[in-house]
């Protein structure tokens, strides 16, 4: 797949900064691609964080990404940081 507008949603903004929710059937390495976000490359800053749900057609992952640059529309966002990614319970 690729990223799709409608799954990107501001979920807070203040100072400058906005936190992002984003929702892919892609696995975090795909998302994690320089360039995926090319298309938001007006909207996302460095330094915002994408609190994501990958890979929801398989085994679903959440966790968070930085916008680490956006420079000459070229968007880059660090590795996933995978939230809880064992269930003992």
């Amino acid at each position: 797949m690729a990223y799709q507008s409608k799954d990107l949603s501001v979920l807070a903004y203040a100072n400058g900064f906005t936190l992002w929710h984003y929702t892919t059937a892609d696995s975090s390495n795909t998302v994690d691609t320089t360039g995926y976000f090319n298309a938001a490359s007006t909207m996302l800053r460095p330094g915002d964080i994408i609190v994501a749900n990958v890979d929801t057609a398989g085994t679903l992952k959440g966790g968070l990404f930085l916008v680490s640059t956006n420079a000459g529309g070229i968007v880059d966002v660090n590795d996933m940081t995978q939230i809880s990614a064992t269930d003992t319970r």
